[in-house]
């Protein structure tokens, strides 16, 4: 189950890294942002640097203390530290919120393929989400990860040839930016001001120091360093990717101006139309589709996870691992019927720009940050912490839907984000504070102490050369993955009617790269011989 959930938990942290960035890459980025980036221009930008300053602060602070607790779920800390009680209630708004969530980023995904073939959207989220969950449902955190890294050569890949070319088809830089609409290129606007930026920064803050599931891309690597280097490399792609990425739809809005409503949403792909040669648009959707999906089974993983080894085995703590590991499929199955239907409901919730906003302002600081603020206080107990999410999902949601009928009263964009994150600030402070002064430790601090002591040993217990067995099995499909990709590269060059360059250059690195992991890992692979006499 160890294996199955968090990989073993010994995961290079280069691996564990990528994986979150491409976790937390999903919808936001070709859909969402896209969207924004037609819009607004360098806004969107703006908007995922503070992404980057979350990644930094998470990995100084809170990802090795993640690290250290060593626990298989984030429901695992919290039982320890709050008791079983408070501990399936989290774990039921949990699952009610990610079973949500997770259906707004399938309907991106089956955006992306509408957009680009023209097929049926309902059609697209229910293959799509079938495909997503089997493979999920197979392969554990292993098959999460490898599809991760791959995606991610293949998009980047695809987006450095997106660049050139689109900027070709503009005229350059200089006519692109005398193009471009008035204040195109200003770092907020009046719906995404300095204040949003704070607030949003916050939000994504604890959304990814604190969302179940990327602490378990913290948890599953071996030290504290090396969950360290985890968070430091995801803020480092966040620094130059959002760049790269928004240049596109940018670039199309000064060619085709007339998008409107929902159109908007599919920018990013009619700039890619308009620019990749043959079969390149094909590369780069099969790309975004895998990397779109991979929040899907990010949290379709976890949240099986929970339901196993935190709902189930509570209920059967004789189970066999293989019983365990069965119920983890039977879980992730029924968690991607959920999402199917929810993502077919995204339209008509206002869609997906609306619903991602929204969910973020309603649930991040309310779900994310009691558990991070666990890390750090050895004061604060079941009470202080439920009364804090509860009061905040409260607050946010009659602000949200009542206040407007009720008292003619409606938060704008930044107003809504603030009051998501800074209540429960608030509120978790005022309890820190009133019980400190108390001197009162939590019962379940020391538990939560033993348990991670035990854990630990339990941890040392696992072979050196077990970690090593998966870790080469993991590196060794990612290297024959990334070879394949550069092949496919190096073909398509040969045919493009433009960029044969720029495809070939490209396809000759990602086709290094994957040789080079290969080889490495034969090496490694090679039983060693003693020759010294018995």
């Amino acid at each position: 189950m160890s294996s199955f959930f968090s990989a073993g938990g010994a995961l290079p942290w280069w691996m564990s890294g990528l994986s979150l960035f491409m976790s937390f890459f999903s919808a936001g980025t070709f859909v969402v942002w896209g969207s924004i980036a037609y819009k607004h221009g360098w806004v969107a930008v703006t908007i995922q640097w503070t992404m980057c300053i979350a990644g930094i602060i998470i990995g100084c602070f809170i990802a090795p203390k993640w690290q250290k607790t060593k626990v298989l779920t984030a429901a695992e800390f919290i039982k320890d530290r709050l008791g079983l009680r408070v501990q399936k209630t989290y774990t039921y708004i949990f699952l009610i919120i990610a079973s949500f969530s997770t259906g707004t980023f399938l309907y991106p995904v089956a955006k992306i393929v509408e957009v680009s073939t023209g097929l049926s959207i309902e059609h697209t989220i229910i293959a799509l989400g079938i495909l997503i969950l089997i493979y999920t449902a197979v392969g554990g955190l292993w098959a999460v990860i490898v599809t991760d890294i791959l995606q991610f050569i293949v998009l980047t890949a695809a987006v450095l040839i997106v660049v050139p070319l689109s900027l070709d088809k503009i005229g350059g830089i200089s006519n692109f930016v005398e193009k471009a609409p008035i204040n195109f290129f200003n770092w907020t606007n009046d719906e995404y001001s300095w204040g949003f930026m704070f607030a949003f920064g916050i939000y994504n803050l604890f959304f990814i120091a604190g969302n179940w599931a990327y602490i378990q891309r913290f948890t599953s690597v071996s030290t504290p360093k090396d969950a360290k280097k985890v968070g430091w490399l995801f803020a480092g792609l966040y620094f130059v990717s959002p760049v790269i990425w928004m240049i596109a739809p940018m670039i199309y809005r000064t060619l085709n101006p007339e998008l409107a409503g929902f159109e908007n949403e599919g920018a990013y792909l009619l700039m890619c139309k308009e620019v990749l040669p043959v079969g390149m648009l094909g590369l780069m959707l099969g790309g975004m589709i895998f990397a779109t999906s991979s929040s899907i089974n990010t949290s379709l993983n976890i949240a099986a996870g929970v339901i196993t080894n935190d709902i189930f085995k509570h209920f059967k703590p004789q189970a066999s691992q293989k019983m365990l590991v069965a119920v983890g499929r039977i879980a992730t199955i029924t968690l991607g019927f959920i999402t199917i239907v929810v993502a077919l409901l995204v339209p008509q919730m206002g869609g997906v720009v609306e619903v991602v906003m929204t969910m973020a302002a309603l649930t991040g600081g309310a779900l994310f940050l009691p558990p991070i603020w666990l890390l750090f206080s050895r004061y604060q107990n079941g009470i202080s912490i439920l009364t804090t999410t509860v009061m905040t999902l409260t607050v946010n949601g009659f602000f949200k839907f009542l206040a407007p009928w009720l008292i003619n009263v409606k938060l704008s964009r930044t107003e809504e984000m603030a009051l998501g994150v800074l209540f429960p600030v608030l509120i978790l402070t005022l309890f820190e504070l009133m019980l400190r002064t108390r001197k009162q430790e939590a019962s379940g601090y020391q538990n939560h102490v033993n348990a991670m002591s035990e854990r630990t040993q339990l941890a040392s217990a696992t072979s050196q050369s077990q970690h090593q067995s998966e870790n080469q099995k993991g590196i060794r499909v990612v290297g024959f993955g990334i070879t394949a990709t550069g092949a496919i590269m190096l073909a398509l060059s040969s045919i493009a009617d433009n960029g044969q360059i720029v495809i070939a250059g490209m396809g000759s690195i990602i086709f290094c790269i994957g040789c080079y992991l290969l080889f490495s890992q034969r090496d490694r692979s090679e039983p060693e011989v003693n020759y010294e006499p018995k």
